[in-house]
């Protein structure tokens, strides 16, 4: 049974820090791409940011500079370091793993969604 758990949400003051972490059990992590999400009232859910399982990141524009995303394989855990935090940064966050299997028409996918954990930016 895959499971994906995400920690660290709550609320921060504009201009502080969080750091949000998933913890993923049931998949081979280390062959995994993972990346976070987010979803703020109203909005489609959107990539904050994301890292493959060879290191290679990448960050929405909104959060270049401010946001870091890493992984430990090891503790089969990705985390988003959360910096100069904005109050549009307010949503739910979620973690997902993305992997793959095959070739051509045969490829299958394999994406797994945590549950969300609330990040709250306000004075």
């Amino acid at each position: 049974q895959v499971q994906l758990v995400e920690s660290g949400g709550g609320l921060v003051q504009p201009g502080g820090s969080l750091r949000l972490s998933c913890a993923a059990s049931g998949i081979i992590f280390s062959i995994n791409d993972m990346g976070w999400y987010r979803q703020a009232p109203g909005k489609e859910r959107e990539l904050v940011a994301a890292v493959t399982s060879g290191g290679t990141t990448n960050y929405a524009d909104s959060v270049k500079g401010r946001f870091t995303i890493s992984r430990d394989n090891a503790k089969n855990t990705v985390y988003l370091q959360m910096n100069s935090l904005k109050p549009e940064d307010t949503a739910v966050y979620y973690c997902k793993s993305s992997s793959s299997s095959g070739t051509g028409w045969r490829t299958k996918f394999y994406d797994y969604w945590g549950q969300g954990t609330q990040v709250t930016v306000s004075s």
